[in-house]
């Protein structure tokens, strides 16, 4: 019995790699955020596979049950709708209970977001810091401040829904000429790095602009 752990594309289908596609069709069956989303990378690359859902408004129920399922099978495969699972996405609870139960557990290094955004920021990222998303509301200025005060890069990931609003918080904690490169839509064909201070981004996405796709947000470290 094992477990893989196995990225998907974050958006260019053509980002997965060969031992990933090789995995999906030779485990039992798939565990998904969203079976309908998995289920069409899985016809793209025509894989016939059984899959099951397993996301964040069923991982604590279901997580027993699939763990029995688990220990049924020969392996198993945990994707996202994007990217690698765990990160920011449903996969620890189930990854740190295999652990427990002597299940081995493989992650596959594939997509995500974190890296390419870091990476083409310009910004330094010899060492950075990863929030993952900020809170909604409760304790999201309290984190602000924190991530204010680190001399490492930060970044972290925000709707786009929330990003001017976000910006603007900025402003109370981080100093208007702090550089910052937000990236939204990577690897797709409406791709956009912005690159400038955080006054350049507050003009660049006010408040009134509809903003579309998955935001990852890097900021310059304090000197």
């Amino acid at each position: 019995m094992k477990l893989f752990l196995v990225p998907t594309p974050i958006g260019n289908m053509e980002d997965i790699t060969l031992r990933a596609l090789r995995v999906l069709r030779e485990v039992d069956f798939v565990l998904c955020e969203d079976t309908r989303t998995t289920k069409n990378l899985l016809k793209h690359y025509e894989i016939e596979q059984r899959c099951m859902a397993y996301h964040i408004h069923n991982e604590h129920q279901q997580l027993k049950q699939i763990i029995a399922q688990i220990k049924l099978s020969q392996s198993v495969a945990l994707v996202s709708d994007a990217g690698t699972p765990g990160i920011s996405d449903p996969g620890f609870l189930l990854l740190r209970e295999c652990i427990a139960e002597g299940i081995e557990v493989e992650c596959l290094p594939g997509a995500t977001a974190l890296i390419p955004a870091v990476v083409n920021s310009g910004l330094p990222c010899d060492s950075f810091y990863f929030n993952g998303f900020l809170p909604h509301k409760k304790g999201k200025e309290s984190t602000l401040r924190r991530l204010s005060e680190m001399k490492e890069t930060v970044v972290f990931y925000e709707s786009p829904h929330r990003l001017a609003k976000t910006l603007v918080m900025m402003q109370s904690f981080f100093a208007e000429d702090t550089p910052i490169s937000i990236s939204r839509e990577l690897t797709k064909i409406h791709e956009e790095n912005f690159r400038g201070t955080l006054a350049d981004a507050i003009a660049h996405f006010p408040l009134d602009k509809e903003v579309k796709g998955e935001i990852v947000v890097v900021v310059g470290g304090r000197s």
